[in-house]
Formats: structure tokens, sequence, C-alpha cells
């Protein structure tokens, strides 16, 4: 008995070898072990290798890449670009001619008459004569600050204490061309003599001479650096009213 037992173990042992090796073999087919598995051996946030390559969008690479350029910034203000060929224009656009009147008959009568009150006045030597014509109150010819004796003012910036130079001076500018400012508006007023609405760069050799008859060739020199005739002037309102005689600019 003791003999077949022992002839049949190594039968028995080979089937259990094999046994064994098909449940192993039949644990690695299983696809629950092999799911196991995989999960053991991948690592979190690892791409697999079937997925690699997959949902990376494609990008165009320049073929020349130049040196990389830091962009100027903006300016901080932005002005509006100008036509080169307006500034021409306006560089070239020549200044509204003034037109210079000699006629007084063709002026208003109201602003003819008192033109030649202040003349008949001025002419007599007596500056008292130009009281009358002067005005008082609101009305007052502007000759210094308002509410001074006018005659006085005058007589202070005469030479003389009679005043005789003033009137001279009265007569003289009265004997030019004059203009008539701000035409068309509330504030139109015939202004003598007409250099005061008249560049001093663009004066005629005539108009030279009537500038020379008022001031002398210092004075013009002064005035040339200033831009603008700056000596006496008299204005007077298209209904007679005389404005003003004052000197400046």
């Amino acid at each position: 008995m003791l003999r077949q037992m022992s002839a049949n173990r190594p039968v028995a042992v080979r089937f259990s070898a094999l046994l064994l090796a098909g449940l192993v073999a039949s644990s690695f087919l299983s696809p629950h072990a092999a799911f196991a598995l995989s999960e053991l051996k991948e690592i979190p946030g690892q791409a697999n290798e079937d997925d690699r390559g997959k949902d990376v969008p494609e990008v165009d690479e320049p073929d020349d890449v130049g040196p990389m350029q830091i962009p100027m910034p903006d300016p901080l203000v932005n002005k509006p670009a100008r036509d080169e060929q307006d500034d021409a224009v306006e560089d070239s656009a020549p200044a509204a001619p003034v037109e210079v009147l000699f006629d007084v008959s063709k002026i208003p009568q109201a602003v003819a008459r008192m033109r030649e009150l202040i003349v008949e006045a001025a002419a007599s030597g007596d500056i008292e004569r130009l009281r009358s014509l002067l005005g008082k109150g609101p009305t007052q010819t502007q000759v210094g600050e308002n509410g001074t004796d006018p005659i006085e003012v005058l007589k202070g910036l005469s030479g003389d204490p009679e005043g005789i130079e003033i009137l001279a001076i009265l007569l003289d500018v009265l004997s030019t061309g004059f203009v008539l400012v701000d035409k068309g508006t509330p504030d139109e007023i015939y202004v003598w003599p007409y250099f005061t609405e008249k560049s001093l760069s663009s004066l005629t050799a005539p108009e030279k001479v009537d500038l020379f008859r008022l001031v002398t060739a210092g004075d013009v020199a002064g005035m040339e650096e200033g831009g603008n005739y700056n000596f006496y002037r008299v204005g007077i309102t298209p209904d007679g009213q005389w404005k003003f005689f004052v000197a400046g600019d």
C-alpha cells in the first residue's frame, strides 16, 4: 500500500503544480486584476501613453523669428495730426485788406458834422471850445479817467500849459484817412487815423509819409518793436458822438 502511494506521489505533485500555475495565469488574465494593476501603476496628473499627443492644438511657428522687441509707450497726450496742406493754407492766407476812407462826404452826416466841429475848435487855438463837444456824464468823451475835467486832462497831456500842442495833434489826426471799425455791429465806429487798423510793416511809401506827419522816426521805431500804432486816435460813432481821444494800443 505504501509503495502504491509513494508511486503515485509524483503525479499528485505535478498535478498540484499545474493547478497552481493555472490559477496564477488566470489571475493575470482577469480584467479586474489588470484594471487594478493599472491603477496602482498610474501616477495622478500623468497622461497615458495612448492619450499623449491628443487634444494639443497645433501652433504655427513663424518661419523667421527675429529678436524680441519692446513696444514703445503711447504718448501721454494724443494730439490730432495736422494736415500739412492746411498749415500751408493758413501760413499763406493774406490778412483781410483794410479799407481806408478819405471822402468824408460818403460817411454818415452826423459823423462828418462832429468831425467838422472838432476841427474848427482845434484850429481856433482855444481849447475851451472843445468843452461843449466832449459831453458830460455817461456820454463824456474818453480822454482820461471818468469823472475828471476833460479839458484839464487835455492840458495835462499837452507840452504847453495852454493845450496848444494837443490841439495841433488833434488836427493832424483828423487830417488823415480813417477806417470803419466793427462794421455792422453795435460797436461800429469811425476811427482816425487809419494806422490803428493796419500793420506798420504793410504801409506803402505814401502811407509812411502820412505816419511821419504825426510822429517822429524814433516814435516809429518804438511802434515797430511793439508791432502796431500807439499814438493818438479819435473815434466818432455813426450817430455823431465823440467817443474817445486817447493814445495807446
